[in-house]
C-alpha cells in the first residue's frame, strides 16, 4: 500500500506534489503538537517567517519555508484548492518548472514585501509584528499569473463562466480594501507581493523575458548535484548518412515550426480564451507542455 502511493506520488505533476506536500506538513505539525504536548506556535518557530527587523537574516531559509506552514484546516483547505484550480490551467500552457518557480518565488515576494512594509512604511507602525505563514502568496503569484496572461480565459464558479482578470482584480481588490483595518494586514500584504510577481512574470514572458529563468537553472543544478549518478551503458555509435550538420539543421528547423505553432495557439488564448481552442489545438498543447518537462 505505501509503495504504491509512493509511486502515484513520484508519477504525479508538480501541483499534486505541491499539495501534497502542504497536507504533510500540516498534519506533521499538528500532530506533533498534540502528541508532544507542545504549543503549535513554538514547534513552527523555526519555519514561520519573523517579521521583525533583520531577525529574518539568520533564518533565511523561512523565506521558502514558511509558504508551506498553515495555521488551520481552513487556511490551508483554500489555498489548496485556488492553487489546484488556477495551478491546472497554468500546466495546460506551462511547463512544470514553471508553476514551480511561480509557487517558490511567489512566496519570497510576498515574505519581502510584508517584511519592507513593516519595517519601513509608518502606515504599520500600529499593527502587530509577528510571522508569516501560509501559501497565499504563493497562490496569489500564480492566479495573477495566469490571469495576466491569458486575461479572457473562462473559469465556470457555480453556474457562471467568468473570465480569469475578474476573479483576480475581485481577490486583489478585496484585500486592498480591507488591508487598513484588518488584524491580519501581515498577510494581505503578502498576498499583495504575490499578486506583483505574478503579474510581472506574466507581462515580462509575453515580452519574451523569462524572469525565473536563473532560479529555473539553480533548482536543476541543485536536483543534479544531488540525484545518484547512474554509469550509462555503453552504445554503439552508427554513423549518420547525412552528416551532423544536416540532421541538427532538421531538428531546429522543426523545432522552430512547433514553437512558432505553440506561440499561435497561445495568442488565441489571450484573444479568446482556452476555450476557443479546438480539440486538435488543446491536444496539439497538452502534448508539447509533456514533451518539454
Amino acid at each position: 500500500m505505501a509503495q504504491d502511493l509512493l509511486q502515484k506520488y513520484r508519477m504525479s505533476s508538480v501541483l499534486i506534489k505541491l499539495i501534497v506536500i502542504n497536507a504533510i506538513v500540516f498534519f506533521v505539525f499538528y500532530l506533533g503538537a498534540f502528541i508532544f504536548r507542545l504549543n503549535e506556535a513554538d514547534l513552527k518557530s523555526w519555519f514561520v517567517l519573523p517579521l521583525q527587523t533583520w531577525d529574518f537574516l539568520y533564518k533565511p531559509w523561512t523565506f521558502f519555508s514558511y509558504a508551506f506552514l498553515h495555521s488551520g484546516f481552513w487556511h490551508i483547505f483554500w489555498n489548496m484548492l485556488i492553487l489546484y484550480w488556477f495551478g491546472n490551467i497554468v500546466l495546460n500552457l506551462f511547463k512544470e518548472r514553471t508553476l514551480l518557480t511561480l509557487y517558490l518565488l511567489g512566496g519570497v515576494a510576498g515574505g519581502a514585501l510584508t517584511i519592507l512594509a513593516f519595517n519601513l512604511f509608518p502606515a504599520f507602525n500600529d499593527f502587530t509584528v509577528g510571522n508569516l505563514q501560509g501559501a497565499s502568496a504563493a497562490v496569489f503569484a500564480i492566479m495573477v499569473f495566469i490571469a495576466t496572461y491569458t486575461p479572457n480565459a473562462e473559469m465556470r464558479v457555480f453556474m457562471f463562466n467568468i473570465k480569469l482578470w475578474q476573479i483576480a482584480a475581485f481577490f486583489v481588490l478585496k484585500d486592498l480594501i480591507a488591508l487598513p483595518a484588518s488584524d491580519n494586514a501581515g498577510g494581505l500584504m503578502a498576498h499583495m507581493g504575490g499578486a506583483i510577481f505574478g503579474y510581472t512574470y506574466a507581462k515580462q514572458l509575453a515580452k519574451g523575458n523569462n524572469i525565473g529563468a536563473g532560479f529555473e537553472r539553480l533548482m536543476d543544478s541543485l536536483v543534479s548535484y544531488f540525484s545518484p549518478r547512474k554509469k550509462r551503458p555503453f552504445k554503439k555509435v552508427h554513423r549518420n548518412p547525412q552528416g551532423p550538420r544536416q540532421s541538427s539543421a532538421k531538428a531546429k528547423e522543426s523545432k522552430d515550426e512547433q514553437q512558432k505553432k505553440i506561440d499561435a495557439i497561445l495568442d488565441k488564448i489571450g484573444k479568446s480564451g482556452y476555450d476557443s481552442l479546438s480539440k486538435a489545438e488543446k491536444d496539439f498543447l497538452f502534448k508539447a507542455g509533456n514533451d518539454s518537462n
